[in-house]
């Protein structure tokens, strides 16, 4: 039998979606976890003092339980809006 996790390379854990991916995940969100993307980003915004991405994503998904790519699509939202709050 073939181990399909050993033909699979792992995904750079700092991968970012692409677009319309990350779009598709947003749009999803509420649906599956009841809850807007606003209140989201401001949980995140409102949650522990964490810099790096991974750390963010991961509090997510133990706090929230969180499936990974909705917690990571979350974060990638927060720190788009927050450089473009930056940049404004």
């Amino acid at each position: 039998m073939k181990d399909h996790h050993s033909t699979r390379p792992e995904a750079p854990m700092t991968h970012v979606f692409s677009d319309e991916t990350h779009r598709n995940l947003l749009s999803r969100i509420p649906h599956c976890t009841g809850r807007e993307i606003a209140d989201w980003l401001r949980t995140v915004d409102e949650g522990p003092s964490l810099f790096r991405f991974e750390e963010k994503v991961s509090w997510l998904r133990g706090e929230h339980d969180l499936a990974y790519g909705h917690a990571k699509a979350i974060v990638h939202e927060y720190d788009l809006r927050r450089a473009a709050r930056k940049l404004g």
